[in-house]
């Protein structure tokens, strides 16, 4: 499937929309929580063990986007969105399978495996394409679409939980409610599909001006010579981290709220559990568009300092005084994931920055390798963690005081790593293409 070229006249605001089409879809993910309970309560299975098809999916999210990142490069975004939109959708599909026939390892095998694939390569797909059209504001426009992917549980916790409300949470209700998930959401990709479409090259055969950049300029790196670049792994840790210390509370959040103020004269019921990890989501989307669009104007290592300095000052006040107050708690929380989203959102710009936009997006790729990493991290620190102190006869907050000082000490590695962040050595710059070195040397005489 070639890349769709936009005709003479279009509009590079019709990209975003087709980009947050998929990005809203797969967005669902970080709804996941809204189906633990009621998977725990008709599976019999523990925290750790149900967070399982989520690990799973941000794994192969990592992975695909890195193996995948060159082939979305060469087939374009069109190619990558159907591809999506066939493993996402299809995940669903084989989950509801599992949960009709209570066979639990076709949900991890489902969500996990096959949509999380889905789940990588849609999230590379538009990255690369949108640099591109934006080069003027790369914050700003990777911003708009990738906020789609943190604002995809606000549609996905209340929809979710009205359907277990409708359908039950037994395990009918859920491969009911998934099979609506599958449906629903390769309609919704199906826009993105038909709507992107790439930037005109320059020189284009027919004659027509391009639509788009013309040539990559400045600094250019390529995907293979990036990873061994120190900032590409100083990057990685950074990204880790912060995304280790937002998702241990994303991927647990509508029990943990319950947890914390289970002992209060005001516990937290199912619904307002749901509406909680609907808030972080709206935070989490929010969040990657204001900050992305922050970093714009103050520049990446700054924006960077923020979400994980401040983002460690609002662990260690939830740690000391979540339970004393419902709003200090939702506050710090919608603050943190905030952070988290930002950090995703910024990410493409900032490896824009440092490494041009020859193989952005396959170098983007690549280095959500982290986000595979802290997938597996933050939801096992912060639930084998709960698990264990349960076990021990603690409740309440206590479950989670030990798995927010750790987050704390995460993000200090990951703000010691972003200071660590300096310009690529030229050494690893792709040489210009030669009508761009006979134009330099043409022009050397003049500005003599």
């Amino acid at each position: 499937m070639s890349p769709p070229v936009a005709p003479a006249g279009w509009s590079r605001w019709l990209v975003p929309p087709a980009a947050l089409s998929v990005h809203l879809s797969i967005g669902q993910a970080y709804a996941w929580s809204v189906f633990k309970p009621p998977l725990e309560s008709s599976l019999g299975l523990s925290g750790t063990q149900s967070a399982l098809p989520f690990q799973l999916a941000i794994v192969m999210l990592g992975l695909s986007a890195a193996f995948g990142g060159t082939l979305v490069e060469r087939n374009g975004p069109r190619w990558a969105m159907t591809v999506a939109l066939v493993c996402f959708s299809s995940g669903f599909l084989i989950s509801a399978l599992g949960a009709a026939s209570e066979q639990y390892w076709l949900i991890v095998l489902g969500y996990g495996f096959v949509g999380g694939i889905g789940l990588g390569i849609g999230y590379i797909s538009p990255v690369s394409t949108l640099i591109k059209w934006f080069p003027d504001r790369p914050g700003m426009a990777t911003g708009i679409a990738i906020m789609g992917f943190g604002g995809g549980a606000l549609i996905a916790s209340p929809w979710s939980a009205q359907m277990l409300e409708s359908f039950g949470a037994d395990h009918s209700g859920i491969a009911l409610a998934f099979l609506v998930h599958g449906l629903s959401y390769a309609v919704f990709m199906t826009l993105g599909v038909l709507l992107v479409r790439v930037p005109r090259p320059a020189g284009a055969a027919d004659g027509t001006p391009e639509t788009g950049p013309a040539a990559t300029t400045g600094v250019q790196v390529s995907a293979a010579s990036a990873v061994r670049t120190p900032q590409f792994w100083c990057l990685w840790v950074v990204l880790c981290m912060n995304v280790t210390a937002g998702i241990g509370i994303l991927e647990k959040a509508a029990p943990m709220i319950t947890d914390f103020f289970a002992d209060t004269s005001t516990p937290v019921s199912l619904t307002a559990s749901a509406g909680f990890v609907a808030l972080l989501s709206a935070a989490n989307m929010a969040g990657r568009i204001g900050w992305s669009s922050t970093s714009d104007l103050i520049g990446r290592k700054n924006i960077y300092r923020v979400y994980l300095g401040v983002g460690a000052v609002m662990y260690g006040l939830i740690a000391l005084l979540g339970d004393s107050s419902k709003p200090l708690f939702i506050l710090c929380a919608l603050v943190i994931l905030s952070f988290y989203g930002g950090g995703f959102a910024t990410i493409p710009a900032y490896l824009k920055d440092l490494f041009g936009t020859y193989q952005v997006g396959a170098i983007h790729g690549r280095l959500l390798t982290a986000w595979s990493t802290a997938g597996v991290l933050g939801p096992l620190i912060v639930n084998w963690i709960a698990d264990r102190q349960e076990e021990a006869g603690k409740h309440g907050a206590d479950l989670y005081s030990l798995s927010l000082l750790i987050m704390i000490g995460l993000l200090a590695v990951g703000f010691v790593a972003n200071e660590l962040v300096r310009p690529v050595d030229a050494r690893h710059h792709v040489p210009a293409p030669k009508e761009t070195a006979d134009v330099a040397a043409r022009q050397q005489p003049e500005s003599a």
